[in-house]
């Protein structure tokens, strides 16, 4: 390709509401344009990216028996409302209806239109198992796009979906799926990617890991040994090895707090620790029902624990009047003498473990201290519902576990029979007798995968991007060509090049050299020739590796052929 006609340009600034290195580059470097929010358009370069990612892709799923398939993006409702989810799913499923009146959607995952497919054909035992996958757009009404191609509401995804008659099958499989998504991370030169244990959500089912590329910008927190295998979780899951010492119980008493609303209030005004204090918080469920929580006072809640212990999807806060409601006091508030019927009342595991708290007296301006669940307290529901702190420690070694931020670009789930009962996909056994399929689920995000690929790789100027995926493996840049033969000489081997099998953008605009090299770092190209009438005039060419400040002369009669092997050698390290 040559750059004279190549579609797209460079930017020099920043854009203003590009706050990532992705979405810089991304946009800088002519890969994406902005068609509405969280909606892209992908440029040349973008788009040879995103194919070599997904051929690689497509190779690792067809390693483990995957077979490719593709399913509409505009699917009917009454699929959904089959599984449960046209209803349950939030605005994030864009809804609509068709000419005739009909509801409609786009999809955003496509678990019911598979298990629609998948109970049309098979019926047997014997046809199981089987994995079908696509590479396919999907639509999610994103509130809050950003981040480039981080976070969108138009993205491509691949997503698999494998049908077992067992759970020891699926799990078998599972694990050939896990180390299929290894090594597609590893193929597409992401360095820094952790496999972790994480929440299901939406998707349903037991067991589940996200595959979450390390960054700064990365929107999901994780907690992580420090050798980062022992121990590795979202912080929506991830639990501590605390433990908690229990002191001779003191008498409860009342005592004054007037205006000591906050836990740093209250600690102030007695002279006490946050976590001498235990701490109220209230929530309410999608039917109105009022949970009250009561935790040491230097913890937070962990909302997604909380669902999961209480087998709720929605929670949100209570208002005043709700806790009023059940007897309590908006600031001062204690499940000392709260009707059980009134709320829910969960205590986090470490005012169970711990002794003489300070709590609400549900009085305005006072407190009772030596609060001591099993004597104040009696037959609520115990659990770890606590938000895990950096420094904490890890649950298998103990030692301090580590905060780190991560961009989730893949995800693997065990759905057990989640969608495939409701929707009646069964198979019949080597009896005669019917049971559902017992499904496993596999998605990457392709676009997200390309972002994260800049964060993990990239200088100042632009990214790296690793050889398996770049958009053009080498790049030739003609100085001054209207001189001394510069424009004969590297047409003549971008033509050489070519021929060999190679990749090559031809930067044949005539640009200042400054402007020139300014563009390839934007492009990231992993090699780059440099042709000029200083290094015609010794018979070579320069070589220089993206990123690399050091350069080397090649001579130029065998320069093509020695730029064939080493372009072979580095695409052998990801293969």
């Amino acid at each position: 390709m040559k750059m004279s006609r190549m579609l797209g340009r460079r930017i020099k600034e920043d854009p203003k509401d590009a706050k990532t290195v992705s979405h810089k580059f991304l946009i800088r470097g002519g890969y994406i344009r902005p068609v509405s929010a969280g909606i892209y358009s992908l440029l040349p370069p973008a788009e040879r990216i995103i194919r070599k990612i997904e051929n690689i892709v497509r190779e690792e799923m067809n390693a483990i028996d995957g077979q490719e398939v593709l399913m509409p993006v505009v699917l009917p409702a009454e699929l959904w409302q089959e599984s449960g989810r046209f209803t349950s799913v939030g605005q994030e499923l864009l809804r609509f209806k068709d000419r005739n009146g009909k509801d409609m959607l786009l999809g955003m995952t496509h678990e019911e239109a598979i298990v629609h497919l998948v109970r049309s054909e098979i019926n047997s035992y014997k046809q199981l198992p089987i994995m079908a996958y696509q590479i396919q757009t999907k639509y999610r009404d994103e509130a809050r796009p950003r981040a480039g191609l981080i976070r969108v509401r138009e993205f491509t995804m691949k997503d698999a979906y494998s049908f077992h008659t067992s759970q020891e099958c699926l799990e078998k499989y599972y694990e050939r799926a896990h180390q299929a998504y290894v090594n597609i991370y590893r193929r597409v030169g992401l360095k820094h990617v952790l496999s972790i244990k994480a929440n299901s959500g939406m998707m349903g089912g037991n067991v589940s890991h996200e595959f979450m590329s390390l960054a700064d910008c990365g929107e999901d927190t994780l907690f992580v040994s420090p050798d980062g295998k022992s121990y590795k979780a979202n912080r929506e899951i991830a639990v501590s090895a605390l433990q908690f010492e229990k002191s001779p119980e003191l008498p409860l008493e009342k005592v004054a707090t007037p205006g000591a609303k906050t836990i740093e209030a209250v600690a102030e005004f007695l002279k006490v620790k946050p976590e001498n204090t235990g701490k109220a918080v209230f929530y309410a469920d999608s039917d109105g029902r009022l949970i009250f929580v009561l935790i040491r006072g230097d913890f937070e809640v962990n909302e997604t624990k909380l669902q999961n212990l209480l087998r709720i999807k929605e929670l949100s806060f209570a208002n005043d009047e709700q806790i009023r409601k059940a007897g309590a006091v908006p600031g001062y508030a204690s499940p000392v003498g709260i009707d059980p019927a009134k709320a829910v009342i969960v205590v986090d595991r470490s005012v169970e473990g711990s002794s003489n708290l300070v709590v609400g007296a549900n009085e305005a301006g006072f407190h009772y201290i030596n609060f001591n669940y099993g004597r104040d307290l009696k037959d609520a529901l115990v659990a770890d519902i606590a938000t895990v702190r950096e420094g904490d420690p890890c649950p298998v070694t103990g030692e301090p576990l580590q905060m780190k931020r991560g961009i989730e670009v893949g995800n693997i789930f065990q759905l057990g029979t989640k969608y495939s009962a409701p929707m009646k996909c069964e198979y019949l056994d080597k009896d005669g007798k019917s049971h559902p399929m017992i499904m496993g689920c596999y998605g990457i995000g392709i676009g997200r995968t390309m972002a994260a690929l800049v964060e993990d790789s990239h200088d100042d100027y632009g990214p790296i991007w690793p050889m398996s995926v770049a958009p053009y493996q080498v790049e030739i840049c003609a100085i001054t060509p209207d001189k001394d033969r510069v424009m004969e000489v590297a047409e003549a081997f971008y033509q050489e090049l070519q021929k060999l099998g190679i990749e090559v953008l031809f930067d044949d605009r005539g640009e200042k050299a400054g402007s020139m090299f300014s563009d390839a770092d934007l492009l990231g190209i992993p090699f780059r020739v440099v042709i000029s009438p200083k290094s015609l005039a010794a018979g070579k060419v320069e070589f220089r590796l993206r990123g690399s400040r050091d350069s080397e002369l090649l001579p130029l009669d065998n320069a093509a052929g020695i730029l064939a092997a080493r372009v072979s050698d580095e695409l052998n390290k990801y293969r």
